[in-house]
Formats: structure tokens, sequence, C-alpha cells
């Protein structure tokens, strides 16, 4: 079979001065794609900038034969997000892909994390993934093509201690791309959500012995295949790390019907719990319209 090859598309990558983001914009630039490499520039708590970063990527990629710019607007803005759009379209001419990838960590338990710690971690993940996303969809729905990529995490998906914070915007950035992909699906705009395992700057600390098996590069494939043009999926969550990948999904169980439109005791929930709890014979819905249609047929 054929390589998957970038040629005349642009892809714009959040967060893209290390770590995962690099991995991206590097191999994406390598198979042709023009880059949009975009950082900040701060450090891991979302303070500071420069355009070291950037502009590092960049040399990299250009050291290479390929073609890239850099920006340094946060993501965190309207007029950030706008900001990383426009250079994309000045630079090129268009988006093809975007890849939201930048992030920050907050870390606190519950208790101890306050509104600020709260928004700033929210304000880059999930409402920098909406800004940088909104002009770059208008892009894509009138010229009929685009790839969307929103990274997720664990954290969101399943909890992690300490990250009420980012484990919100994480799960967040799901319920996003799940309307993105329903909204984008008769424009060819295919969206969709990695949950990845990986050996960053972000992670370096806190993954012990096994940072060794989580090179940044193994989650590359994936997203370079999610991103191009003969990936037919949309509306798809992957875990992915060290080599392994995998989907995560939500599934919608039979459930118990109690009957047509009949209200029911807090005791008969109570005694049917195990049969509400079953996970047999699971669906995997595609939209609220779905969820919808099995109400209905389990109530005929």
């Amino acid at each position: 079979m054929s390589d998957i090859r970038f040629d005349g598309r642009v892809a714009v990558i959040t967060g893209a001065g290390g770590g995962l983001g690099k991995t991206y914009a590097l191999e994406l630039a390598k198979r042709g794609a023009k880059v949009v490499v975009n950082d900040l520039g701060g450090k891991m708590d979302g303070t500071g900038g420069g355009h070291n970063m950037a502009d590092q990527t960049v040399s990299e990629i250009k050291a290479a034969g390929g073609e890239a710019v850099a920006n340094y607007d946060s993501v965190s803005t309207p007029d950030g997000g706008e900001g990383i759009i426009k250079s994309a379209l000045d630079a090129f001419g268009t988006v093809d892909v975007v890849i939201n990838n930048a992030g920050i960590l907050r870390d606190k338990s519950f208790l101890k994390l306050t509104p600020d710690e709260l928004g700033a971690v929210l304000d880059v993940h999930l409402k920098g993934a909406f800004y940088v996303s909104q002009p770059a969809f208008k892009v894509m729905r009138e010229k009929g093509y685009g790839r969307f990529i929103f990274t997720s995490s664990a954290a969101g998906l399943l909890g992690n201690f300490g990250q009420t914070n980012y484990g919100a915007a994480k799960m967040g950035l799901v319920g996003l791309m799940h309307v993105l992909a329903v909204e984008g699906a008769k424009y060819n705009v295919k969206c969709n959500a990695i949950a990845p395992t990986a050996r960053t700057r972000m992670t370096e600390d806190i993954l012990g012995p096994l940072a060794e098996l989580l090179a940044p590069e193994t989650v590359t494939p994936l997203v370079v295949y999610l991103c191009s043009e003969e990936c037919d999926l949309t509306h798809e969550i992957f875990s992915v790390g060290g080599g392994r990948f995998a989907r995560i999904f939500v599934g919608l169980t039979p459930g118990w019907v109690a009957g047509k439109a009949k209200v029911v005791s807090a005791e008969e929930v109570r005694d049917h719990i195990g049969q509400i709890r079953s996970t047999d014979g699971f669906t995997v819905p595609r939209s609220i319209g779905d969820e919808l249609k099995a109400i209905a047929a389990a109530l005929k």
C-alpha cells in the first residue's frame, strides 16, 4: 500500500514546541505537510513565554527540507485562537488539520484547588481547543475537508487524584469532539480524540520507570493516521502509548425496562440495579438521537 502523505495539506499544531506536539509537527512535515508550529513557550503551569521552543521546531523542520512557520499566541483567548489560524491562512492560504495539543498543569487535591487554578487549566485545554477550532472549522466547512484531533486524557475519562481541573477539561474535550464530529459530518470534517500516555516534561516526574517505555514517538503514528485523508473514522476516542493502541468508547446497555412510562419506587430500582448495571448487549451510540431511539424501542 502507498505511504500516507500530506502533500498540499496545512496542519496547525498547538503546543508543538516540545513533547508530543513536536513529534507530530516533525512527522507531518516529513510527510509533506506545511506546518504551523504554535507554542507560547511558557512553563508547565502556563506562566511565562518565549519564542525559542516554537522556533526550534520550525528550524528542525526546515533543516529537513520541510515548510513551517512559528506562532507564539496563547490558545487561552479568542484573539489567540484567531491569531493561530490566521498564521496558517497568511502563510499557506488554508488549514486542513488541527491538532489541539497545548496544555498546562496546576495539580491540587480537590479541597485545595482554587478558582484561579481551575480557570487557568480550563482556559488552556478546553476553551483553548474551542478558540482554535472554531475559526479553523469555518475554513474547513467552506472547503469540504478537515481533520481535528482533540487531546483528552485518562485523568478525565477515568479519573486521577489531584487533577480535578485537568480531568474536567479533558472530559470536556471529549464532549467538544463529539459535537463537532456530528456538525462536521456532512462537510467531510472528521473529529477524533486521543488519550495519550507518554514521557513529556509534564509527565516524566510521575511516570517513574515506565517513562522509559513511553516515548512520545509511540503516540505519533496514530495521530498521523487520524489526520490523514484516507482516515474515515470520526467520533472516536483512542488510548495510546508505548506501542499500544486501543479504542475507548461510551457504551449504552439495554438496562431494565420497568414498563412503558411507569413510575417506579426507589426500592424497585434497588432490586434491579444488577440488571441496570449489566454490560451485556451494549451498543455504542453515535449521537443523542441514537439514545432516544434506544429508549423508544425499549418502550414499545
